[in-house]
């Protein structure tokens, strides 16, 4: 098969697609919503046959207190545009204590190479599961970036379907935003957006990237979220560190 039909045809499944998850979404918007957690706002573009290790905290204060989450992960790109995760995370409890809450695996496909179409574009699949009892979340998402001049706009649609034991299979659909400007490679400020059926919030980030090499670089993220749900307190604290190579 010659090249411009293995874009033709990767064009094709990735429309398909595309409407598959709109209309997920669709669906999703009409089923109860559990509460969503404010978390990474991905990028299409993957490195070819790159690997990072990552971690991640959100910590969300509202008035029935006080959710602090940890996620560390380890990625590898196979080929180049495909790459696979897996993570391990942790939450607190009530009585101040931080285990083991899931396992994920979570793999993103790349749509051709960074600046070939009008937006950058990629898919991301994710399957997860709850350490303690039989509860499972498989997710399927849209992630685009384009570039306006020095500014970029990242948006992830995202479909989840929630199932296991003792609990209601449901639809879950979330949207999230990014808009930063590019100051400086090392500090770029940005505006973030995370919204479902049930939430609404938004608030500044920001990001920086230290390269060392081509292939060698660490990202930094920290993002502060003020949710507008009709609670008097709705605080959400995210942080992140990825080192690629």
């Amino acid at each position: 098969m010659c090249r411009e039909q293995q874009l033709t045809l990767q064009q094709s499944f990735a429309r398909a697609l595309g409407w598959l998850l709109l209309a997920s979404m669709i669906i999703a918007s009409t089923t109860s919503y559990a509460d969503i957690v404010v978390d990474k706002v991905y990028k299409p573009n993957i490195l070819p046959f790159e690997r990072d290790v990552e971690w991640r905290l959100v910590s969300r204060k509202t008035d029935t207190g006080n959710e602090l989450f940890h996620r560390v992960g380890y990625g590898h790109a196979f080929t180049e545009g495909f790459m696979v995760e897996v993570f391990l995370s942790a939450e607190r409890d009530e009585l101040e204590n931080v285990s083991l809450a899931e396992y994920e695996v979570e793999a993103r496909w790349m749509l051709g190479e960074q600046g070939q179409y009008w937006a950058d574009t990629a898919f991301i699949f994710e399957i997860e599961k709850s350490h303690k009892i039989d509860h499972f979340k498989t997710s399927i998402g849209l992630i685009n970036e384009k570039q306006f001049g020095r500014t970029h706009l990242a948006t992830n649609l995202i479909v989840k379907y929630v199932f296991g034991q003792a609990i209601d299979s449901v639809l879950e659909s979330e949207f999230r935003m990014q808009y930063r400007y590019r100051l400086r490679p090392a500090f770029q400020p940005a505006l973030e957006l995370y919204t479902d059926k049930d939430f609404f919030g938004i608030g500044p980030g920001f990001m920086g990237v230290k390269k060392f090499s081509p292939q060698q670089q660490l990202k930094w993220e920290l993002a502060f979220i003020k949710g507008f749900n009709g609670d008097s307190k709705d605080h959400t604290l995210r942080a992140g560190l990825q080192w690629s190579f």
